[in-house]
């Protein structure tokens, strides 16, 4: 009897060392690839997150092409690439002009700040404060430089931060526009692969969580980021047309707010004010309107690209994005709320028990 239990318990030691020897290889393969592809985790999530996003548009444009899938992938590709770059360009030109004219004008003596209109004291909070502070730049810019110098050089190496972190996030966008057109061409086996590592985590309804997760990343991609993205490439090229100093920032703030459900009117309104200092007043009512309807256009673009998608809450978009951006940077803002609406629907699910628990 006890060579037998000595016997069972050398077995059970041998497969305890095995199955301990297995975990920690792979436990070690894991670590060491999520040390290697660590610089490239976010930029493949976000190609990923593309490549959801426009999948349905893939399809129906290989179809109308006769199931030439790598010639419909390489369309969407060009395309999107074109509508990158070309406003991005225009946009980073135009910071760059206008801070280099801005030191220019100062290191010539000759920079002159506009007076406030005497509206601006009315705006709620902010108002009386603001306009004393222009009111004092427009009568004696030097002294006012002076006063506040140390909150200019932190407003500067923030401005200089900024333009450098837009120009790598647009070259970050381009490789994951061209990464998310490979992936396209690959997205029947991808799909099968997911359902699989689904299966393995959750178990049989690995098929209805890939469904809900390209649901949810069709609705916020489509429905959130692609119209803010839109409002702010217009909101850029309406101010850049318009001569307004640093487009491509304040394009870059417009996004920001209408990824988190705030309007661009925040931000599009006190310059659509300001436009009223250095423009005519009939130019300056035009930019007006149209950055108005830039600020609304998420109404009825809305509508358009959501479709038949799942209601995110806002706090879950705002949480995500604002997270997102504070762990990753710009890149952040727009995975974090991909990311975080995908795990709020997956919860949602466990918790109704439509999917998870049967």
């Amino acid at each position: 009897m006890d060579n037998n239990n000595h016997v069972d318990n050398e077995a059970y030691y041998n497969k305890v060392v095995n199955a301990s020897l297995r975990i920690g290889f792979i436990a070690l393969l894991l670590l060491l690839s999520y040390i290697i592809l660590k610089p490239f985790i976010m930029l493949v999530v976000w190609s990923i997150i593309i490549a959801i996003g426009i999948y349905p548009l893939f399809l129906k444009l290989s179809k109308a092409l006769g199931d030439k899938k790598k010639l419909a992938s390489t369309i969407i590709v060009l395309i999107a690439l074109i509508l990158i770059i070309v406003p991005s360009v225009l946009m980073l030109s135009s910071t760059v002009e206008s801070v280099q004219n801005l030191k220019e004008n100062f290191e010539a003596g000759t920079l002159a700040v506009p007076p406030p209109s005497e509206d601006v004291a009315e705006w709620p909070v902010i108002g009386e404060p603001v306009y004393d502070i222009w009111s004092k730049a427009s009568t004696d810019l030097e002294t006012t430089l002076t006063d506040y110098s140390p909150q200019i050089k932190g407003y500067i190496l923030k401005l200089l931060d900024s333009i450098a972190g837009l120009g790598g996030t647009v070259f970050l966008f381009i490789i994951s526009i061209i990464i998310a057109g490979v992936l396209l061409l690959q997205a029947d086996a991808a799909e099968k692969v997911t359902e699989n590592v689904l299966r393995l985590l959750i178990g049989k309804d690995a098929k209805e969580i890939t469904n809900l997760a390209n649901l949810t990343v069709r609705s916020v991609v489509q429905g959130i980021l692609g119209i803010a993205i839109i409002q702010s490439v217009a909101a850029g090229i309406l101010m850049l047309a318009f001569g307004i100093p640093a487009a491509g920032l304040w394009a870059l703030i417009v996004m920001f707010l209408a990824i988190v459900q705030l309007p661009p009117t925040i931000i599009l309104l006190p310059i659509a004010i300001y436009g009223f200092s250095i423009m005519d007043t009939t130019t300056a009512i035009i930019f007006l309107i149209l950055a108005m309807i830039v600020s609304v256009a998420d109404t009825f673009l809305k509508p358009i690209l959501l479709g038949r998608g799942v209601d995110i809450p806002m706090l879950v978009v705002l949480l995500g994005a604002i997270g997102g951006m504070i762990a990753f940077g710009i890149l952040g803002l727009f995975v974090g709320a991909v990311v975080l609406a995908i795990a709020y629907k997956m919860f949602q699910a466990l918790v109704d028990k439509n999917v998870w628990i049967k």
